[in-house]
């Protein structure tokens, strides 16, 4: 595995006035903190780009849409405040989707997991597929979906975010998402990717300041979040040092 293949890798493709952002890591897409800060700054980038309407967030492969947080890093944190610096990434991350002054359509092809549930939650439309099982692990590591339990509860409500939270073992197969709203709609992998472009040139096509003025009346109230995440990510990186979940963490990796 090749230095640049650790780092991850980010790419965006413009067509018209939609930018499709991928991501990749060949830890099944999971996220180094330096991937997170690329990606957060790649969404606050195209949110100041005029030509842009609409942004199109998907990841590579076929199998695993994303992971979440880098357990590699996560057993490099030796005290609080490393801790809480990997987890702000998210928390900088969901802010800058949430932020964004375009709306964001997530591709989602497979399994996501923690964080990555966190992302697909912070999409404002998402296209999935029946193979896009979905699981809050993080309790089983000795930590919590701390600093994404805004965003997956503002799309599938404290019920549904408390069941998938406590059953940490489970995976919530893709129409659970669906009819909990953590998906829009399901496509078969085979007609995903034309879903997906038909969706977002249909989108693209209508009048960006209205879809601008829908894109702030969709996160409304959420202005706390700013400073609420940031002392999410300061509780989560003060149990990663536990015992229980080095030992765990550990345990996963195996």
């Amino acid at each position: 595995m090749s230095s640049e293949n650790q780092k991850g890798s980010l790419q965006t493709i413009f067509n018209h006035n939609v930018a499709t952002v991928q991501f990749g890591h060949p830890a099944s897409n999971s996220f180094p903190r330096e991937l997170l800060n690329r990606l957060t700054a790649e969404i606050n980038s195209l949110s100041l780009n005029e030509t842009v309407s609409v942004i199109v967030l998907q990841s590579e492969g076929a199998k695993v849409f994303c992971s979440g947080a880098s357990f590699d890093e996560l057993l490099q944190v030796e005290n609080e405040k490393q801790g809480a610096e990997f987890f702000s990434g998210f928390a900088h991350l969901i802010n800058a989707m949430r932020n964004c002054s375009k709306l964001i359509i997530g591709r989602v092809q497979g399994k996501a997991v923690g964080g990555g549930v966190g992302i697909i939650a912070a999409c404002d439309y998402v296209l999935a597929t029946p193979e896009s099982a979905v699981k809050l692990s993080e309790l089983a590591i000795g930590i919590g979906p701390f600093v994404i339990e805004p965003a997956v509860s503002r799309k599938i409500g404290k019920a549904a975010m408390a069941e998938m939270t406590l059953a940490a073992h489970e995976w919530k197969p893709a129409e659970w998402a669906l009819e909990n709203k953590l998906f829009s709609a399901l496509h078969q992998a085979d007609k995903l990717d034309e879903a997906v472009v038909d969706f977002a040139q249909k989108l693209s096509s209508y009048n960006p300041e209205a879809l601008f003025e829908m894109k702030k009346i969709i996160w409304e109230g959420t202005e706390h979040w700013e400073s609420l995440l940031i002392e999410r990510a300061a509780i989560t990186g003060k149990l990663v040092l536990s015992d229980f979940s080095r030992n765990a963490l550990r345990q996963f990796k195996k």
